[in-house]
């Protein structure tokens, strides 16, 4: 994203209210989902593969739905990077807020789920009054890397540790009381992954949530982000109990179950522009061709 871009979205923040910029944003998702031939094939793959009981032209609607929350999400991060708390905070709603506050300063991970609001939903909860950690990959675009980590850490106290350094970092912060949000639900390759069914399709997931638990002693968390109807609501869900087991496949196999649902509360609005099934048990063909 060049400055120019940048610049140009900044004058539609100052110049539109929100509604519109939503709209604005969906309108651009369906530009997308018309012009960009290979980002559709792989949404349409993904729900192929997710939900097979549907006919192909309920996948074709969903799958232009998708774009559609992609578009707005996409629009509406111009909050984050340059609105006011209470641009913020209009914007993004809590709902079981009382659950979270239940476990301050207590070890906690936060599942953290990628559908279309996650961004503005991290930067609703940074507002809260509590060191949050995060880790962090780096954007290869500079422009946009800075507007990311100007977003993230603008409210309140943020500790975003780098993907390069590690698990101990994470480990260190959930033990000293701060808020994990945590991200595990995408396809990161092999590595510290097993094959667990996510739709029924094995589909590598990586263990470090029950892991991460196991080692700190936090309580797990979900809090997911959604549209509804002319706003987002970040929900923080009761914490799971007797999480995590002495099993953790069966613990990783449960976060895909309790991604499912929500998933097919709003299918639109999970990220199906990524491979989620690009990892393959050996043997098993490609599935994006």
């Amino acid at each position: 994203m060049s400055r120019l871009a940048i610049a140009f979205l900044w004058l539609l923040w100052r110049l539109l209210p929100m509604p519109v910029l939503a709209r604005l944003g969906e309108g651009l998702g369906v530009l997308l989902h018309a012009l960009v031939k290979s980002r559709r094939r792989i949404v349409l793959t993904n729900l192929r593969l997710s939900f097979p009981e549907l006919s192909d032209d309920a996948r074709a609607q969903l799958a232009k739905a998708h774009f559609r929350a992609i578009g707005r999400s996409s629009m509406l991060e111009t909050i984050s990077w340059w609105g006011s708390r209470a641009e913020v905070e209009r914007t993004v709603r809590f709902e079981g807020l009382e659950n979270f506050n239940a476990h301050v300063g207590k070890p906690l991970i936060l599942f953290s789920p990628h559908f279309v609001g996650l961004n503005l939903g991290g930067v609703r909860v940074s507002q809260l009054p509590a060191t949050f950690a995060s880790m962090y990959k780096p954007i290869r675009n500079p422009h946009l890397d800075r507007l990311m980590l100007h977003a993230r850490t603008r409210f309140g106290q943020s500790e975003l540790i780098s993907n390069l350094d590690g698990i101990k970092p994470v480990i260190r912060a959930i033990r000293k009381g701060h808020p994990f949000y945590y991200l595990p639900d995408m396809d990161y390759g092999p590595r510290d992954a097993v094959f667990v069914p996510f739709f029924g399709v094995p589909a590598a997931t990586i263990t470090g949530m029950p892991r991460l638990a196991r080692a700190t002693g936090a309580a797990v968390m979900p809090c997911v982000t959604r549209w509804m109807g002319d706003h987002y609501v970040t929900r923080f869900y009761p914490a799971w109990e007797n999480y995590p087991t002495d099993d953790v496949i069966a613990d990783t196999r449960f976060m895909n179950a309790f991604l499912e649902d929500r998933v097919r509360e709003m299918p639109e609005q999970y990220f199906w522009l990524h491979r989620r099934f690009a990892t393959r048990p050996e043997g098993e063909p490609e599935l994006y061709d």
